[in-house]
């Protein structure tokens, strides 16, 4: 079983860049995306944006009944956590940088 994130096409890709599954979706259709990817038993967790569902449990509320797996769990938006905390862009390329030992342009 794998780890998923439903997230919005922005932020994605640093989810891919960890190595794990992004699906993509904007706010009008990631209760569907999040019912297939549930439907699918191909994900021990979920990881679902806060911006495109809120409570991702009462989203998929009727998906999941009888179900014990996958785990949903709620993130903040990558944007979201950085806004007045200082520049996303930079913590990305810093943590990039120590991780794996080279610079990236965002």
């Amino acid at each position: 079983m794998k780890i998923g994130v439903l997230t919005d096409i922005e932020t994605a890709s640093g989810y891919r860049m960890a190595g794990l599954e992004a699906v993509t979706a904007g706010p009008e259709e990631a209760a569907r995306k999040l019912s297939e990817m549930v439907q699918s038993n191909q994900y021990a967790l979920i990881a679902v944006d806060q911006r495109l569902l809120p409570d991702p449990n009462k989203a998929v509320e009727r998906v999941m009944r009888g179900r014990s797996a996958p785990v949903l769990l709620s993130l903040p938006n990558l944007l979201d956590t950085f806004s007045g905390a200082g520049d996303a862009k930079a913590y990305m390329r810093a943590l990039v940088r120590e991780t794996m030992g080279f610079d990236i342009k965002l």
